[in-house]
């Protein structure tokens, strides 16, 4: 997609990754010098309203919504100013459950379905951004 819309795509990681040699991927490895947050810190800093931020970290997308970024999960979950505050309760809620032991395991496993709910939402979300910038 992103190649088709001529969009630069930037991953940051805390360590390097394989990624696509293409003209318009950039991989950006952060040294963590004992800092949990130190690529989630990086991103907030790359970011800015005509940014889109992909991730599935709950508060990671509760900063970049603060700069103004459009954020998505890989899942095609939408995070809004409307949705974070939930989104995080929730994330505490489950954190607390797996802490006692009432819940174990993580999420589903990512299928087909959430492939093509996030790749519509993300179509809308490019689309959208692309039209703010005109």
């Amino acid at each position: 997609m992103a190649k088709r819309y001529e969009l630069d795509v930037v991953l940051v990681s805390e360590r390097w990754q394989r990624v696509p040699s293409e003209p318009w991927i950039e991989l950006i490895v952060v040294e963590n010098e004992g800092r949990l947050d130190a690529a989630d810190d990086r991103i907030v800093q790359e970011a800015s309203p005509a940014e889109i931020v992909v991730t599935e970290d709950i508060l990671l997308a509760g900063r970049c919504l603060e700069i103004g970024a459009s954020v998505l999960s890989s899942r095609g979950r939408v995070f809004t100013e409307e949705t974070i505050g939930e989104a995080i309760a929730t994330r505490t809620l489950m954190a607390e459950l797996r802490e006692s032991g009432e819940i174990t395991g993580g999420p589903a496993q990512f299928g087909k379905r959430d492939r093509s709910k996030f790749l519509q939402r993300l179509d809308e979300i490019i689309q959208k951004t692309r039209l703010s910038k005109d």
